[in-house]
């Protein structure tokens, strides 16, 4: 089994990509929440990536022979899909319909500590003590933005169902990472297709989309019209909006999260989306006109300091 590699500044730095590009997903999620329904958001921003990873990942798909070798791993396919594609970002968008950007954001950083449960659970991966102790102090660090750094405001939180949504969604996400770090026997070693990037995301999206293009079909018998009291977008703005989400949180965040857990492990990984809520509070904060404060920088410091103490050899 190949052992992870070191952390260095270069695969911080491409793992600090996705939780950047994730805080942007969560606001635009919010932003579009009263102009499409959030099954169908999924499902139209992953058509729109679909469209973008064609001309890069055509080859996957080109061939009788390149076909087959995507119909015989079909069942471990369709799980990679459904957990990453299908239900993550379904999810996420349902969440954003009762709870905020940042409180979407903040519940998605319990990710570290379901990585490590999983680990434990399914591919006996026991985490060090220096990783419990850095998913703490990131855990302080998320904390602290919450609170807006006063520790009394933690007595007045109060969950939602979005919140539920989103710790779902977080479980859905550590198996989805620990399906990248130890792939089955037929997507591993010998038996693994020659597939690049571009062509192993555009096969994740194909099964993927069969997931949220069913469950947004579902949703369309059900809910007809967005229920958030959120101001509708259209015309330029929307559809810039969904290019985003395809390009951004979806091609970009996944080919580097991808090359990130493949690098250092997903318990690791998990670390940095500790960031994920710090960005968002950040966004919020400068779309709202009101500067970066104290509290963020303390936020920053600790969850840095997590990632370091949890990936130290």
């Amino acid at each position: 089994m190949k052992q992870p590699a070191a952390l260095t500044w270069r695969i911080a730095l491409m793992l600090t990509v996705p939780p950047l590009l994730w805080a942007g997903n969560a606001l635009t999620g919010r932003l579009l929440a009263g102009s499409v329904t959030p099954l169908a958001l999924n499902a139209l921003r992953w058509l729109v990536a679909l469209l973008i990873l064609l001309p890069l990942g055509w080859a996957a798909v080109a061939t009788p022979a390149r076909r087959a070798e995507i119909f015989t791993r079909w069942k471990r396919l369709a799980l990679l899909g459904g957990l990453g594609v299908g239900a993550y970002n379904a999810l996420q968008y349902l969440a954003l319909q009762t709870s905020t950007p940042i409180n979407v954001t903040l519940i998605a950083s319990s990710t570290p500590v379901w990585m490590m449960l999983v680990g434990i659970a399914l591919y006996g991966e026991h985490p060090k003590p220096a990783q419990w102790l850095g998913a703490v102090l990131s855990a302080a660090g998320v904390l602290t933005v919450l609170v807006r750094g006063d520790p009394a405001a933690l007595g007045s939180l109060r969950l939602v169902p979005g919140d539920l949504w989103m710790l779902f969604a977080a479980l859905c996400w550590a198996f989805y990472s620990w399906q990248l770090a130890r792939p089955a026997p037929s997507l591993s070693g010998a038996a693994r297709p020659a597939w690049d990037w571009a062509e192993a995301l555009l096969v994740q999206v194909l099964f993927g989309l069969v997931w949220a293009g069913g469950a947004a079909g579902l949703e369309a018998l059900v809910v007809s019209t967005p229920s958030v009291q959120v101001p509708p977008v259209s015309g330029p703005v929307f559809w810039a909006a969904v290019v985003f989400l395809a390009i951004g949180p979806s091609v970009l965040a996944y080919r580097f999260w991808g090359m990130g857990v493949a690098a250092v492990g997903p318990s690791i990984a998990g670390f940095f989306s500790n960031l994920t809520p710090l960005f968002a509070a950040l966004f919020s904060a400068l779309l709202l006109g009101d500067p970066p404060r104290l509290f963020h920088g303390i936020a920053f410091a600790c969850i840095a300091g997590g990632i370091w103490l949890s990936s130290r050899r």
